[in-house]
């Protein structure tokens, strides 16, 4: 099954907007009211002249070699570690629709995201997943990612 990775586009925002919604009801959330989508939109395609706040990717199932459909996403943006003294790239959403897990997209979007890492001399990628969810869990074992156990996260909503 022939996968694309391409980031996404400013005409892309409805697709993703569906994504988000999709990855809300697999998590059992409320999906983004349409303040938290608008702002979502500006933050990623300002038309300010600022710089992105985040990196949004289209997971793409290539059919006929013409046409695609997209089938999951990935955000992600820039932190730093101070400890590594290089920045880190952050993966904050990574969903795959469920009837396409299995296909080697999640492969796809990680050896996609090594590349990214590598394009800003990243030491690291960090992201964090449901203690529910051991399908994700086991994924990223696959792939050679650690269960930091000793570190705990919190959130402090504003």
């Amino acid at each position: 099954m022939p996968i694309s990775i391409r980031q996404a586009e400013l005409s892309d925002i409805p697709v993703l907007k569906r994504l988000i919604e999709a990855l809300a009801d697999f998590e059992s959330l409320p999906s983004p009211d349409s303040e938290a989508q608008a702002r979502f939109e500006k933050d990623g395609w300002p038309r300010d002249g600022k710089a992105p706040m985040f990196s949004a990717w289209l997971v793409e199932l290539v059919e006929e070699s013409v046409s695609t459909h997209a089938i999951g996403y990935a955000i992600t943006f820039k932190t730093y570690s101070s400890f590594l003294a290089k920045p880190t790239l952050y993966l904050e959403d990574l969903f795959i629709l469920p009837e396409y897990r299995r296909s080697g997209a999640g492969k796809a979007v990680f050896e996609h995201l090594h590349e990214e890492a590598n394009l800003i001399g990243a030491g690291r990628i960090d992201w964090v997943v449901l203690d529910w969810n051991s399908g994700a869990q086991r994924f990223y074992q696959k792939l050679g990612a650690k269960y930091l156990k000793e570190w705990h996260c919190y959130r402090l909503n504003l």
